[in-house]
């Protein structure tokens, strides 16, 4: 699940070395394993999780939320309302955008702005 292949992954797993290295990364884990990973719940981080649920416990354990917010899929309606529910405000709704062919990310994700 957490596997991407395409040239995307490996500027991904530099991020994710680089939230490592300055202790930003967190993972959210069930049942001994790992569902989903987050470099940094911020404007500039991303985040990706097996499911909405998975992506909820990383977002509530953030000490902070970097810079002015993160970003949440409106697609993702769960886990905008629940958003919401949390007094979490949209600030600025945002449209993502792509070059090229886009794929949509299995499971729950909050995208970077970076790319």
């Amino acid at each position: 699940m957490l596997h991407r292949v395409g040239p995307e992954s490996g500027r991904r797993l530099a991020e994710l070395r680089a939230a490592v290295s300055q202790g930003t990364a967190t993972v959210a884990e069930r049942g001994g394993c790992i569902k989903g990973y987050a470099t940094q719940i911020a404007f500039f981080g991303h985040a990706c999780a097996e499911t909405t649920d998975d992506l909820k416990a990383l977002i509530s354990a953030s000490k902070e939320f970097a810079g002015p917010g993160f970003l949440v899929p409106s697609r993702n309606g769960e886990l905008l309302r629940w958003c919401l529910q949390n007094k979490l405000r949209i600030t600025q709704p945002l449209t993502l955008m792509t070059v090229g062919l886009y794929n949509e990310p299995a499971g729950a994700y909050l995208p970077s702005i970076i790319f």
